[in-house]
């Protein structure tokens, strides 16, 4: 007997695993819950599954017993894997037989979904293979160390690669599961579900814009001393010979030692500082954008608009209004 009983709706598996994301699970079935035709009919049904039925700890002081067991993801068309806390732990990627056995009843043609870490299981499974996708950004670098064979792009929220769907953070499941909605049954019903969600239907940007990255100082520095200048003087036009005449070095021996020390080029660190500068100016300030590209050594607001673009993905208007502190 099926565990899924409207056989004419798009049937949807989360498979759920201790140490799950309450708020992810939430997601999926809050998202394609509501998803309606125009004659106001459900167009999926969501089942929560697991590899052993039975309860389920969470990353919080709830249990949640689920009763379905891994049969309902041979039957689904589509299969959702969220998050676990304890892929978080160092020991927590280790994962049972049982979940492998569940991955494997993955009938073939049915579209494969992760939230945030479950990529680790996808990739685990051999999904991800030659595939792009994307993780958690603080995750990312565990990953391409474990699964070096994975298209890793930890600076957008989702990914699609044939049938397979990867997104990052928690929220980053709210904008794949709209992607997938909107896939299935268009626009105009992904809108209204997002309306209903109080969600915007298409954010901007991706991850790029929620990481820092700063520079790491070595340990012994011989253009330390350049590199302090020029962050008290990113509004200048800084040239290479500005630079290297600090440490009283030729500009060939500056930029050999520079990118020895610091792993990039001095131009392409000048250019992170004034973007960091930028996000700093955008979240602190009321300052107008021609200022801030002014004060960051951008010139004019056009040239931060693209620099910020390229680093971030998003324009500096959306990103002041998406970060900026407020009293």
């Amino acid at each position: 007997m099926s565990v899924f009983r409207h056989p004419e709706r798009h049937h949807v598996a989360v498979l759920v695993r201790h140490g799950m994301l309450v708020m992810e699970l939430g997601i999926v079935h809050r998202l394609f819950g509501q998803a309606r035709s125009a004659e106001g009919e459900p167009l999926y049904e969501v089942v929560t599954c697991t590899p052993e039925p039975g309860d389920v700890r969470t990353d919080s002081d709830v249990v949640i017993p689920v009763a379905v067991g891994p049969e309902a993801i041979a039957e689904a068309d589509t299969v959702v894997i969220p998050a676990s806390s304890l892929e978080y732990e160092p020991t927590g990627r280790e994962y049972p037989p049982a979940l492998a056995g569940a991955i494997d009843r993955i009938r073939p043609g049915a579209r494969i979904a992760s939230i945030c870490t479950g990529a680790f299981v996808l990739a685990a499974a051999g999904l991800l293979d030659g595939r792009r996708a994307t993780t958690h950004w603080r995750s990312a670098c565990d990953f391409q160390l474990e699964y070096p064979r994975v298209k890793l792009d930890p600076d957008v929220l989702y990914t699609e690669d044939g049938n397979v769907f990867t997104s990052a953070g928690v929220a980053s499941g709210i904008d794949l599961c709209l992607h997938l909605i909107r896939r299935d049954f268009g626009a105009a019903v992904a809108n209204e579900v997002a309306r209903g969600t109080v969600v915007s239907p298409h954010r901007e940007g991706g991850q790029a814009q929620f990481i820092r990255r700063p520079v790491p100082e070595p340990q012994a520095a011989s253009t330390g001393a350049a590199r302090a200048w020029a962050l008290e003087h990113l509004d200048r036009p800084l040239t290479l010979r500005d630079l290297a005449s600090k440490e009283a070095m030729s500009v060939r021996t500056f930029t050999r030692r520079f990118r020895e020390e610091v792993g990039i080029s001095a131009l392409q660190w000048l250019t992170q500082q004034r973007v960091e500068r930028a996000r700093q100016l955008l979240e602190e300030t009321d300052l107008p954008i021609d200022r801030i590209a002014t004060d960051c050594g951008f010139g004019t607001a056009a040239s931060l608009r693209q620099h910020l673009q390229s680093a971030l993905g998003v324009p500096p208007s959306a990103y002041r209004s998406t970060f900026r502190r407020t009293a």
